[in-house]
C-alpha cells in the first residue's frame, strides 16, 4: 500500500499526464461502486487494463471508496432497485436472466445494477473534476505543501516517513 501511495504522489508531482491521472481516479470510482466477486466486476476490472490510466490512482480510489461503501451502499442499492423495477425493462431483464451465461453477472442484484449505472454515469464528471483539480494542485498547493511546517512535522510519523522514503526512492529512479 505504501508503494501505491508513493507512486500516486510521484505521478501527481511528476510529469504524468493529467488525463491519465484523472482516468485512474474515474476507473477507481467505477470499480468501487459495484460489489466485487461477480463476473461483471471482473470483466470491468480486466477491461480497465486495456486503457491508459494511472493504476495507483485507480487502486487508491477504489480502496478509499470501498472503505466508505457502508455509507454509499444505501444510495447505490436504492438506485439499483429503481432501475430493476422499471416496468418497460422488465421483459429485457427476464430475457437476460433466462440466458445461459448472463445470470452469473448478477445484474439482477440491486447493488450490482445501481453500482454499475452510478459508476458509468459518474465516470465523466469525476474525470472532468480531476482534470481541473490536478493542475490546481500542481500549480498552487504542491509548492505550498512542500514548505509547510506541518508537512515537515508530519514527515516524522513512521508511516508517513516510510511513504516519503518510497517517494524519494521512486523520484531518484531506485525503485520501479
Amino acid at each position: 500500500m505504501i508503494q501505491a501511495i508513493a507512486r500516486l504522489i510521484v505521478a501527481l508531482n511528476g510529469n504524468v499526464k493529467k488525463s491519465q491521472l484523472a482516468a485512474g481516479f474515474a476507473w477507481g470510482l467505477l470499480l468501487a461502486l459495484p460489489p466485487t466477486g461477480n463476473i461483471l466486476w471482473i470483466v470491468l476490472f480486466a477491461a480497465s487494463f486495456l486503457f491508459r490510466h494511472n493504476h495507483a490512482a485507480k487502486v487508491l480510489t477504489m480502496a478509499v471508496l470501498k472503505l466508505l461503501s457502508p455509507l454509499i451502499a444505501p444510495l447505490v442499492d436504492l438506485l439499483g432497485w429503481e432501475i430493476l423495477h422499471i416496468d418497460a425493462l422488465r421483459g429485457l431483464f427476464t430475457t437476460l436472466y433466462n440466458m445461459p451465461f448472463v445470470p452469473y453477472t448478477r445484474f439482477y442484484n440491486t447493488l450490482v445494477a445501481g453500482g454499475i449505472l452510478a459508476g458509468f454515469v459518474l465516470w465523466g464528471p469525476v474525470f472532468g473534476l480531476f482534470m481541473a483539480l490536478i493542475p490546481l494542485y500542481r500549480n498552487t498547493f504542491a509548492p505550498k505543501l512542500r514548505n509547510a511546517a506541518i508537512f515537515k512535522a508530519a514527515a516524522r510519523i513512521p508511516f508517513l516517513s516510510a511513504i516519503a522514503r518510497a517517494v524519494s526512492d521512486m523520484s531518484d529512479g531506485k525503485v520501479r
